[in-house]
């Protein structure tokens, strides 16, 4: 039985912390609800930031920080996630990077993995798929979650990418 828990994919958590980017809102939504993410989809993340945001290591170690206290039990890649994503590889003809995303998901009991990059609404194994930059699974995430539900008082942010990192901090503290 599946929970009804979110994971997400790495493109998520870089659009949540991109700055001047219209999907920034959207994602940092959905990771303010919480949810989970993967052992792999982290080291993604670090890469990306590094290499196409030019994020600070200062900055991303806490980036990395808010992110494991919103979905504080990665799922680590082990040789069960590794059969499970080559059975997937083959069987939806997925890269298989993709597919140890989606198996990190299926052994997670998500409902839904959200992702940009992977065929919307599809659902594998009792995982439904969800691109939430679309259109209408944007609207529907944007109307049920707040992007800075995790802050008392959210006009003291300004629009960068540090802001979901001082909501996790300020809720959250060390």
């Amino acid at each position: 039985m599946r929970d009804n828990r979110a994971f997400f994919d790495t493109n998520v958590l870089v659009y949540a912390f991109a700055v001047g980017d219209p999907r920034t809102e959207i994602a940092e939504a959905l990771l303010a609800a919480g949810g989970v993410v993967g052992v792999q989809t982290l080291n993604e993340f670090v890469a990306v930031a590094v290499r196409k945001l030019a994020m600070p290591w200062k900055e991303l170690l806490e980036a990395l920080k808010a992110i494991r206290v919103l979905c504080p039990a990665p799922v680590p890649v082990t040789i069960r996630t590794h059969d499970a994503a080559l059975r997937l590889a083959g069987r939806y003809r997925y890269h298989i990077y993709d597919a140890l995303v989606i198996a990190a998901a299926i052994e997670a009991s998500c409902s839904t993995l959200y992702s940009e990059d992977l065929r919307d609404g599809q659902q594998i194994e009792g995982l439904t798929i969800r691109n939430p930059f679309q259109r209408p699974c944007a609207s529907s995430a944007l109307g049920k979650f707040s992007p800075f539900q995790l802050a008392d008082d959210s006009a003291h942010f300004r629009r960068d990418r540090g802001r979901l990192v001082r909501a996790v901090v300020e809720k959250h503290p060390s």
